[in-house]
């Protein structure tokens, strides 16, 4: 059974962002005590992907090394709505396949999406990390769930910061967007701050 998985983007017949999925490859096999790993190049090139267009290429694995891959046509949708979700007690450090967490928190809202609010900071969504503008400049939170890659390439790039953001300084910022390995920074998918529907001063936070 897969216990982890990879999510890369390939758009016509390019993958992108390699290196820092191999780079969490490798810390998971290394965390979880296993030497050696997969090769997410060699994976890539054995599926003779020869469409153009935008892809998902879904990786799943575990530490005996054995994978399974899923070649998905994809397109970015826009999100309607947002809701903060309390969960005090979440871990993702490691991309697990397991995802039941994430799920009973949905199911319990009535938003399109849900922010993780741990501790009384912001961390992801469900399925991304998070920019939050200020002025003319864009932060994610340093209290993420996972160290996304498209994060920390947008990091490296310096073309984002990182900041503590909290349900008390949250009002400080205008808009919103998700970023993941799928999601670039883009300015199509900027969000106001008001798409959250219970900001703080609702008193309308949903806690699991």
């Amino acid at each position: 059974m897969s216990q982890f998985f990879e999510s890369i983007k390939i758009e016509d017949q390019e993958i992108f962002l390699l290196d820092l999925h191999q780079k969490r490859v490798n810390e998971t096999f290394s965390h979880f005590g296993k030497e050696g790993s997969i090769d997410l190049g060699k994976i890539f090139e054995s599926l003779h992907h020869e469409e153009d267009g935008l892809f998902k290429l879904r990786i799943s694995y575990d530490l005996n090394k054995n994978i399974r891959t899923q070649m998905i046509p994809y397109a970015i949708s826009e999100i309607r709505s947002f809701q903060l979700v309390v969960n005090n007690s979440i871990d993702y450090g490691f991309k697990f396949e397991d995802r039941t967490e994430f799920e009973r928190m949905k199911l319990k809202t009535t938003a399109a999406e849900i922010i993780i609010v741990k501790n009384s900071h912001i961390t992801d969504t469900s399925l991304s990390n998070l920019l939050f503008k200020k002025g003319k400049e864009w932060f994610t939170p340093s209290t993420y769930l996972l160290n996304g890659v498209q994060r920390q390439w947008l990091l490296k790039e310096k073309k984002i910061k990182e900041t503590e953001i909290t349900l008390q300084n949250l009002k400080e910022f205008s808009h919103l967007q998700i970023i993941n390995s799928m999601n670039n920074f883009d300015d199509m998918f900027i969000y106001p701050l008001e798409i959250i529907n219970n900001l703080p001063g609702s008193n309308d936070y949903l806690e699991v």
